[in-house]
């Protein structure tokens, strides 16, 4: 079993971002990360890794590899995951814009990917930085194989060559499906608790190193959106504090719903 594990390192804009001018608007967070910027794994990506390592200590002959897109930064992540339990760690090196620009990391990946045949791919179900949501299917479209979002439970048959999963729907509901490998999950959080990476597994990190693979940091071929600007979210709500005895608590409250109609 072959499973690649797709992470990404993520800044801290607190850090990289001068006291009070995030939200500025000539200040572009996407071109403020360089190769000398404090990056780690996004927290999304840990249990798709944990979910991996998980699958391999149960089934024997079973390879992790890692890749992640980014900027020289990105390493740390890959030998985080490394020390998780993964086997080895391919950094496809390109700027922190581009490594944010969905569709370029996904083919990216893909180009990588596809010269391997990998049984299982994993991503985590989005990232810290941009929350798109979008790598891991994009990442399916481009290999042509089945994939699914937000899985909560996974069962992985090997000799059938397929895997169930449970998945997050809209409504909170849940859907129970069967895809046939190869395939991409993206994993939710809660699956599972992802461990500390082990000293012994971070010093092979170290000794064995990472394959490192230039990436295209120029302006990305596709580039289906572009940033306008930052700025807070807007308050567009205000809440009330109904004060008094218990029952004219209740009495306002309902006074309250009925107008808006929320209570007849």
């Amino acid at each position: 079993m072959d499973i690649l594990v797709c992470v990404k390192a993520v800044p801290d804009f607190d850090q990289i971002a001068p006291s009070g001018r995030l939200w500025d608007d000539d200040f572009d967070p996407l071109k403020s990360v360089d190769d000398d910027s404090e990056l780690y794994m996004n927290r999304f990506d840990e249990p798709a890794v944990e979910e991996a390592v998980l699958i391999k200590e149960a089934l024997s002959e079973t390879t992790i590899d890692i890749v992640s897109v980014g900027p020289e930064g990105a390493q740390k992540a890959i030998k985080r995951a490394i020390g998780m339990g993964a086997d080895s760690g391919t950094h496809i090196q390109t700027n922190y814009e581009a490594a944010c620009n969905a569709m370029h990391t996904a083919r990216a990946i893909a180009e990588f990917a596809g010269r391997k045949s990998y049984d299982l791919i994993f991503t985590g179900v989005m990232s810290e930085d941009m929350m798109q949501f979008q790598v891991g299917p994009m990442l399916a479209q481009y290999l042509n194989i089945p994939w699914k979002t937000a899985v909560i439970r996974q069962a992985l048959d090997a000799e059938k060559a397929r895997i169930s999963v449970e998945q997050e729907i809209e409504g909170g509901a849940r859907a129970l499906l069967e895809l046939d490998l190869p395939a991409l999950v993206t994993i939710q959080t809660g699956i599972n608790i992802p461990r500390y990476p082990s000293l012994s597994n971070m010093l092979r990190a170290n000794k064995t190193g990472i394959q490192t693979i230039p990436g295209d940091s120029s302006e990305p071929r596709d580039r289906p959106f572009t940033v306008a600007g930052y700025r807070p979210p807007e308050k567009k709500r205000d809440g009330w504090v109904i004060e008094g005895t218990p029952r004219e608590k209740a009495e306002e409250l309902i006074r309250m719903l009925r107008q808006k109609s929320l209570l007849s």
